[in-house]
């Protein structure tokens, strides 16, 4: 009978170190798979671009945020925001070697990878004395699937980023509307209107209202095929008194410098302490003409037009 007692609490005591010994193997195999997860879904990490295949393997919401910001903001802000387009690799023409570090599991729908990137040039071969850096891949599991939820925060810093950019998108609607139709209305007109903005400094006050100083201007075109040729022009430079109404922003004044010789003492007196910054934008004929053609290039793409090109009255005609 003890033999039989003793053969029993021995099957027992083995049928539990397999259970254990499963228990072990499966939480192995959990922590492995989330690992060769980790090294697939860094092939997905927004580098320079947002690859429309990444939609399958980033979060709805963080891949949202990603793609407003890749292809929804204007052009020109890309580079005051160069982090918010190169995540990993920067502007020097290398590519990101992946390799994951370690992964932790921090709930059954969560987990944090830790990333280390050399950076490797396109043959293959890369400087032994580089950085290695480490960047944090977080996971999120979707409907059984791990996918990129965020990557380094930037999620955040992208959307307190795109909000900020909502808001200077109304100040830059308010200004437009002002320029076009209290401004405009005095040149000889065309088929549309399209002003340059050229912010120097902005400045909200205690009051219910905000200063913006800038150098505008406001051009008349005409449509013929697919050139805008230019009818009419001016330059507006100055201080604008903004206000708010509702969701909008309107101009309720605009100081603006005078003409003739009173020019540059009248320039001195509006921007005061920005006077400098004004007059390198001002003054600065090729930094100007880029921006109008940047901004006209965003007014076509905006409204739908057809339209490639765009001509000062006797010279020649620039692409868009």
């Amino acid at each position: 009978m003890k033999n039989v007692v003793n053969r029993a609490f021995m099957a027992k005591k083995k049928y539990l170190f397999y259970i254990l010994l499963a228990v072990l193997c499966a939480a192995c195999q959990k922590t492995q798979t989330l690992e060769e997860r980790a090294a697939e879904l860094c092939a997905y990490i927004p580098d320079h671009e947002l690859l429309e295949k990444s939609r399958d393997y980033i979060t709805k919401d963080f891949y949202a945020v990603l793609d407003t910001m890749f292809y929804r903001l204007p052009q020109h802000e890309a580079m005051d925001h160069e982090w918010l387009y190169y995540f990993v690799t920067g502007n020097g023409g290398t590519i990101a070697d992946y390799e994951v570090v370690k992964v932790e599991q921090t709930d059954k729908d969560h987990a944090l990878a830790t990333i280390s990137v050399r950076q490797v040039w396109e043959d293959g071969s890369f400087d032994p004395e580089s950085d290695i850096e480490e960047h944090i891949l977080s996971m999120e599991r979707v409907n059984g699937e791990w996918l990129i939820a965020d990557f380094d925060d930037h999620k955040a810093d992208c959307i307190r980023y795109i909000a900020n950019n909502r808001q200077e998108q109304h100040l830059r609607n308010g200004i437009s509307d002002y320029l076009v139709h209290e401004i405009g209305s005095f040149y000889a007109q065309g088929d549309l209107c399209v002003p340059v903005l050229m912010i120097v400094a902005e400045e909200d006050c205690e009051t219910e209202y905000a200063f913006v100083w800038g150098d505008f201007w406001v051009f008349w075109y005409k449509i013929e095929g697919d050139t805008l040729k230019t009818v009419s022009g001016g330059n507006h430079a100055g201080r604008m008194t903004i206000s708010e109404d509702g969701d909008s922003l309107y101009v309720a004044a605009f100081w603006q410098t005078e003409d003739g010789a009173g020019n540059d003492a009248s320039a001195r007196r509006i921007f005061g302490s920005h006077y400098d910054i004004f007059m390198n934008m001002h003054s600065n004929e090729s930094v100007r003409e880029a921006v109008r053609r940047e901004q006209l290039s965003e007014y076509v793409q905006q409204n739908g037009l057809n339209i490639h090109y765009y001509q000062d009255f006797g010279w020649e005609a620039k692409e868009l």
